[in-house]
This record gives structure tokens, C-alpha cells and sequence, in this order.
């Protein structure tokens, strides 16, 4: 718990200790696969800590590779289908890439415990692969089941097993309606590609650098609901709250 604490939830006048974050291992017998989710990403020495104990379960049931997935940001618009892109640890990965036709990774960087893993898992002698789902540049913080969607879909192929996605579904017809509003107001500033370029009408655009502090507002509501106050001015005066409302007001379910 010590990990997160840097702030204290107050409710009605009354501060206590916000719940910690869940790490929570799954097993699969046919076929076997062992699942690991977090709720949240450690920073610093924490994460690090997490993911040695992540890797000595691995060594303990002689897990042969790891899969981890990360979202890869582009300037698209959120009606184009995520790509999957890879990278790994080990070079015969490269033939898992063809088989499945996973775009390998050229260049860049992976960064979160997704891709840190890849450095650790080597220093233990694992093989481990993240697999990346391309997602609207735009919309780094916000849920993008249909990116979870493609991941899902490469290991269902590599794993060859078969999952009830209708749930998801519905989630991704949600999330695309508000991924529509907010492309609306954004399109002119990230220079958005389309696969079929449609004229763009705003009454008033969003200039990037807003964009950018919202995000960063909601980061930090997250763990100081202070700046939820903050972030409402900004959202109301960008006459953004409709198209975040169900994203703001998660910052204080998390509190019940």
C-alpha cells in the first residue's frame, strides 16, 4: 500500500486511507495460461519490485513466455481498425509476428511496466513479447476497448482459444460514440488521418495545449480530488464535460 500513498480520501469530512490497488493471478488449465492484472501502474522502485515477484512466479511454474499488451498512440481517427504491432526480448519472436501477421516494432520506445518487462523477463532468461494496438493519438488516458479488442484477438490465435467478446462489444459501440464527440472538437489540432477524409465542422476548437492539461488534470484528480474543481472549470469552459462527464464522475466512484 505504501506504494500509492501519497494522498488521503475524505468523505463527509472524515479522511481514510484510499483502498490499494488489487494484483491478481489466473490460471487457465486448457490451455495453460497463467494471467496477471493489476490495477494500476507502479512507478519507480514499486513497479520494479512488482514485476521481480511477477517473474519469480513465472521461474516457479516454469512459464516459457510472457505476454504483455500496451497501447501505441498515432495520429488515426478512432473509426480505423487498430493495428497490432510486437516486440520482444528473444529474435525467433520475429517468426511469431509472421505467423499471425503482427507488424514488428520498428523503433521507438515502450514505456510502463508493459515494456519494462521485456528487459527484466530477459534477466531471468524468459522469453517476452508486448504486443501494441494502435490507438487515436488524442485519446492517451481514455478506455479503448476496441484497441483490448485486437490484443485480445492475436492471443486468442496464438493461444488458440475462443472467448464470449459480446460484453466488449457493446463497451466499444459505447466508448466509439464519445471517441466521435471528442474527435470533433480535436480533429483540426492533431492532425487526424481518416481512411476516408470527411470535411470538418467546429464551432469552437480545441487547441492542443488544452487537450494536454486536461489530461494531466485528470491524472492528478485521480489522487487529489481537490482538482476535480480545477478540472470542472476547465472542462465547462471548453464545453468538454459532456463528452468526459462518465469518466469525471469515475474519479469519485473509486472513493465508495
Amino acid at each position: 500500500q505504501s506504494a500509492v500513498l501519497d494522498a488521503v480520501a475524505v468523505e463527509d469530512g472524515i479522511a481514510h486511507f484510499q483502498k490499494p490497488p488489487a494484483n491478481t493471478f489466473y490460471y487457465i488449465k486448457n490451455p495453460e495460461i497463467v494471467i496477471f492484472e493489476g490495477e494500476l501502474q507502479l512507478p519507480g522502485q514499486f513497479g520494479i519490485n512488482l514485476l521481480e515477484r511477477v517473474l519469480d512466479l513465472a521461474l516457479a511454474y516454469n512459464i516459457k513466455r510472457i505476454f504483455t499488451g500496451a497501447a501505441f498512440p498515432l495520429p488515426i481517427s478512432h473509426k480505423q481498425h487498430p493495428e497490432v504491432y510486437g516486440a520482444a526480448n528473444r529474435d525467433q519472436a520475429k517468426e511469431l509476428f509472421k505467423k499471425f501477421r503482427i507488424k514488428a516494432m520498428e523503433g521507438g520506445h515502450i514505456s510502463g511496466l508493459n515494456g519494462l518487462m521485456l528487459g527484466f523477463a530477459e534477466k531471468r532468461n524468459i522469453e517476452a513479447v508486448c504486443l501494441l494496438a494502435t490507438m487515436p493519438q488524442y485519446a492517451i488516458g481514455l478506455p479503448n476497448p476496441k484497441a483490448s479488442l485486437a490484443i485480445i484477438e492475436a492471443l486468442s490465435g496464438i493461444f488458440g482459444f475462443k472467448m464470449d467478446l459480446s460484453e466488449l462489444g457493446q463497451y466499444i459501440k459505447e466508448m466509439d460514440e464519445k471517441m466521435a464527440l471528442i474527435e470533433d472538437k480535436v480533429k483540426d489540432v492533431f492532425a487526424i488521418e481518416e481512411e476516408r477524409h470527411e470535411p470538418y465542422h467546429s464551432d469552437k476548437k480545441i487547441p492542443g495545449y488544452v487537450m494536454e492539461r486536461v489530461e494531466k488534470l485528470f491524472q492528478e484528480a485521480r489522487h487529489d480530488k481537490s482538482k476535480a474543481i480545477t478540472l470542472k472549470k476547465e472542462l465547462d469552459r471548453w464545453d468538454l464535460y459532456k463528452v468526459y462527464e462518465d469518466r469525471f464522475l469515475d474519479l469519485f466512484k473509486n472513493n465508495q
